[in-house]
């Protein structure tokens, strides 16, 4: 397969960007897009230019650092999942291919498709943990979890924090990775007690690193890669409004 790449391209966050064009030839339809990007560095460096640089870990769907727009779309065409786990037969032999990184203030870009997203580390800092004394580690059996609350807990768990609802939310909203991870812990007896507080928190350092408010536009959901449903955003508004009434109240 042949492919028509434009890349961004930006030596450094200070430093002006632009798209560069470049062909892949004989691209397997089993590669990765990832492995992909690999076969065209080695042909730059071949050629002593400077490879693309792009965030890549544990290529398996799990780290979240492969942030790429493909085409306008996070992570690419494939629903459900990361750049990682696309591979090249979701292309045409021939397509051109538009290639960016994320596109966001909160996400500056770092160089070429690196984005810097600790941002959402520091939402995560802000209130995303269980403080309360638990005492020593309990029996497992010790304290029982009903099935559906496993299961949404799971489901909220699933965040890899890619980014991803960032990317293709218009307002560059981070809230469906805020709610999923409130939601993972407010799910459980443990994350129970400080839930309250904890939204609170979360959600005032989401508004201080820049990211928009959600208008329930749903890219969010259509583009994460792990399906997260929005409906973890709709707790979290109703977690955060009894946090405010009670705040006031005791106020």
């Amino acid at each position: 397969m042949k492919f028509t790449l434009h890349v961004w391209r930006q030596r450094g966050p200070e430093e002006a960007g632009q798209m560069v064009t470049y062909t892949v030839d004989a691209i397997s339809p089993d590669m990765s897009f990832l492995e992909m990007l690999d076969i065209l560095n080695e042909d730059l460096i071949k050629k002593g230019e400077e490879p693309i640089a792009f965030d890549h870990d544990c290529r398996e769907g799990i780290c979240g650092s492969c942030d790429m727009m493909i085409n306008g779309l996070a992570h690419g065409p494939e629903r459900g999942a990361t750049t990682c786990q696309l591979h090249m037969r979701s292309f045409h032999d021939g397509d051109e291919l538009f290639v960016e990184p994320w596109r966001a203030g909160a996400f500056p870009v770092v160089k070429d498709l690196v984005c810097n997203r600790s941002a959402l580390d520091r939402i995560i800092q802000a209130g995303g943990f269980i403080s309360v004394d638990t005492g020593g580690t309990p029996d497992g059996n010790c304290l029982p979890i009903s099935k559906p609350q496993v299961e949404r807990a799971l489901d909220a768990s699933a965040c890899i924090g890619c980014g991803a609802c960032v990317a293709a939310c218009p307002n560059a909203s981070a809230m469906l990775f805020l709610s999923a991870k409130a939601g993972h812990l407010g799910s459980l007896p443990q994350g129970e007690v400080e839930q309250q507080d904890r939204v609170r928190k979360m959600v005032a350092q989401h508004d201080r690193e820049g990211f928009g408010h959600c208008t329930n536009i749903n890219e969010c959901e259509a583009a994460c890669p792990k399906e997260i449903s929005t409906e973890f955003i709709a707790q979290l508004n109703r977690d955060y409004i009894c946090s405010a009434v009670r705040s006031a109240v005791k106020g």
